[in-house]
């Protein structure tokens, strides 16, 4: 799996993606394989849950934050302190819906 996220992050422009595609992934995986170890498999499976709501949140508010930037030429830091809140909503939207 690392092999696989570190090909992906070889192939993209630019070339600061390859951070995120080298380390987030085999992070998450060996902290995964801990936990199931130390706490169980349905611990693990409710950390993922939090994990994966965690991804989505991050995903719209990136998308959000860069589509500002490009569309209304907002500088970086009012397009992320602005958009802060929806990824907190976001998020703890997801955590309503499939955590509680």
């Amino acid at each position: 799996m690392v092999s696989l996220f570190a090909l992906i992050a070889d192939l993209l422009e630019p070339k600061s993606f390859a951070g995120i595609f080298g380390a987030a992934p085999s992070v998450a995986l060996a902290t995964l394989a801990l936990t199931i170890g130390s706490k169980g498999p349905q611990y693990a499976a409710n950390e993922l849950r939090a994990a994966i709501c965690g991804a989505v949140a991050f995903f719209v508010y990136a998308s959000l934050v860069s589509w500002l930037i490009m569309h209304y030429r907002l500088s970086a830091f009012a397009a992320t302190t602005t958009l802060i809140p929806l990824w907190l909503g976001v998020a703890f939207g997801g955590w309503m819906m499939f955590l509680r």
